[in-house]
């Protein structure tokens, strides 16, 4: 992924309206609405680069992670509103269900997500031949590097590491892909690359004291102006949201299921504790000071979250269903008049400015995924 120099935090006023005190659960519909909005803004305004920045060129490769992102997150709210279906088939056919161009490298996987759908619904088996040529290679020629992020040149942002799970935010990229890929050709392999290589960034990224992921090892020594470990945002949404997408794919019985959700329960603990009253969490996750801005990346995976826990009985309700309608309310603010989903961080490694009238394809594609997973704990209560 692009990476930024550290820079520090830009204080830029929050949204003036606060969260409500008691967290009230929106209608289905509303939920529904809100998040149609904003994914129907992203589909007209895909190339509104003014919006993005601190973009990567690479933004406008239509199978980019950066992209990606949104159009994985198309084909949840395409399971609840079939409109949103043809989209992401007709990207696909377009694209002739290619990847990307770096043959280890997570970030060119997310997109298989969205292949991979695409072939239950519309697509056919020639929108997986692709992915299945591509993680073939992967399989067999399997990378056994170091996983210490060592910048290929002075204050770059690319490190040999990455072609295995060096950063965290590859726990959101390629597991989920490979664990769908490879449910989709009956192969084994795939689960036990995915288990192996899941555990081994986990034994080295994840911060026992803190339950919390270092971004990647040049992180473990680094520290806020006040003596507190960096600990990205959006970069434990990405695991936290890679966690809930890796479960969906794991049956009741499966071996490794127990090893996800004790992951899953220990971080959202940790986490929980660090929102903030206005439901916002900070782009720092230990930066507590107030005026923190607020930054809906980040807000939206955790959001994601949490409702999909709830819904699926690993969280308790109490606790965490208040704290995802939270993230929900604050989310709602974030979205700007025309639709557009602002507060987004730009791409990066670690905490950094963010505004209102910034946004990115992965900030809308984490939006719509907590709007689809409270969507689905809404219609859940309201049948209760």
């Amino acid at each position: 992924m692009s990476l930024s120099l550290l820079a520090p935090l830009v204080m830029i006023s929050a949204p003036a309206a606060a969260a409500p005190a008691e967290p009230v659960m929106p209608e289905p519909a509303e939920i529904l609405a809100a998040t149609r909005r904003v994914a129907d803004w992203q589909l007209a305004h895909r190339a509104a680069w003014d919006r993005m920045p601190a973009a990567r060129p690479s933004v406008r490769n239509l199978r980019d992670w950066q992209q990606a992102t949104f159009w994985v997150a198309l084909t949840e709210l395409a399971e609840r509103d079939a409109r949103y279906r043809d989209p992401v088939v007709e990207l696909g056919r377009a694209e002739h269900w290619q990847l990307g161009r770096l043959a280890f490298h997570a970030d060119d996987q997310l997109i298989a997500q969205a292949w991979e759908w695409a072939a239950r619904n519309g697509g056919g088996a020639e929108a997986l031949a692709p992915a299945r040529a591509y993680f073939d290679n992967v399989l067999t020629n399997r990378r056994t590097n170091d996983l210490a992020f060592v910048p290929t040149e002075p204050g770059g942002g690319y490190s040999l590491c990455t072609e295995r799970w060096c950063w965290c935010d590859a726990l959101f990229m390629a597991p989920p892909t490979m664990l769908r890929i490879g449910r989709a050709t009956a192969d084994p392999r795939y689960a036990g690359f995915v288990h192996a290589e899941w555990k081994a960034t986990t034994d080295y990224l994840f911060d026992p004291a803190e339950d919390l992921y270092f971004r990647d090892s040049r992180f473990f020594d680094q520290r806020d102006a006040k003596g507190r470990k960096l600990f990205w945002s959006r970069g434990n949404g990405w695991v936290m949201g890679g966690l809930v997408r890796v479960l969906q794919m794991l049956d009741d019985n499966d071996p490794q299921r127990p090893y996800y959700e004790g992951l899953f329960r220990k971080m959202a603990a940790k986490l929980v504790t660090l929102q903030k009253a206005d439901g916002y969490w900070p782009a720092s996750l230990l930066d507590s000071d107030p005026g923190t801005p607020p930054e809906s990346s980040g807000t939206a995976f955790f959001t994601y979250a949490f409702a999909w826990g709830v819904d699926n009985g690993l969280l308790d309700r109490q606790v965490y269903e208040p704290a995802a309608i939270r993230g929900w309310h604050a989310l709602g603010r974030a979205i700007q008049p025309d639709g557009m989903l602002g507060w987004v961080q730009q791409v990066g490694d670690r905490p950094d400015s963010v505004s209102a009238e910034e946004t990115q394809f992965y900030g809308t594609g984490a939006f719509i995924l907590a709007g689809t997973a409270l969507y689905d704990l809404a219609q859940a209560r309201a049948e209760r």
